[in-house]
C-alpha cells in the first residue's frame, strides 16, 4: 500500500518565525556595526590615520605597514611584481612578500607567525614584526580598541618613553 503525502502551498515558504528571527539577527548585526570603530593607531604620541584601518581579529592586530613605518621614520618600499615589501630603518631591514611566513630581518631568515596580507591594496604586517624593524614597542589594547607603537628615545607628552 502506498501512500502519497501531499504538501501544503504554504509549506514551501519559510515560517514568519524564521523570517522575524532573521531580522532580528540582522539588524542587532546592523547596529552593532554602525556604532563599532577601528582601532586607533597612536605612534610616539601621535595619532595616526590611514585610508585602511587595523585589522583585529583574536587579539592580534595588524597594521598598514607604510602608513606606520613611515609615521616611524622608517623607508617602506613595495614591488607589485614580486609582491614584496621591504622596510628600512637605520641600520635595521625586513624583506617580506605578500601571502608568505619567510622573511629576511637583516639579512637573517626568520619565520613570521602569520603572512603579510593585502587590504585595499594595502599591506598589513603583524603588530610585532614591525616592532622588530622599528626597534619599538607595540601593544594592542583590544578593551580600548588602541595600538600604541612606543619608539625607546622618542618624547611622548614631554618625558622620554624608555625612562624607567
Amino acid at each position: 500500500m502506498r501512500r502519497i503525502v501531499r504538501l501544503r502551498p504554504h509549506s514551501a515558504l519559510p515560517s514568519w518565525r524564521l523570517i522575524a528571527g532573521t531580522a532580528l539577527v540582522a539588524a542587532i548585526a546592523a547596529v552593532s556595526l554602525a556604532f563599532s570603530r577601528p582601532a586607533v593607531i597612536d605612534i610616539d604620541g601621535q595619532q595616526v590615520v590611514s585610508d585602511v584601518a587595523p585589522v583585529t581579529a583574536g587579539g592580534l592586530a595588524y597594521l598598514p605597514i607604510r602608513v606606520v613605518g613611515d609615521a616611524a621614520g622608517a623607508i617602506t618600499s613595495f614591488d607589485p611584481d614580486s609582491r614584496a615589501i621591504v622596510v628600512r630603518r637605520g641600520a635595521s631591514r625586513l624583506e617580506m612578500r605578500i601571502g608568505e611566513r619567510r622573511a629576511l630581518l637583516d639579512g637573517r631568515p626568520i619565520e613570521l607567525a602569520h603572512a603579510p596580507f593585502t587590504v585595499h591594496g594595502r599591506a598589513m604586517v603583524r603588530g610585532v614584526d614591525i616592532a622588530a624593524v622599528l626597534a619599538s614597542n607595540v601593544h594592542y589594547d583590544a578593551r580600548r580598541d588602541r595600538i600604541d607603537v612606543r619608539t625607546p628615545g622618542a618624547v611622548v607628552a614631554g618625558a622620554p618613553d624608555d625612562s624607567p
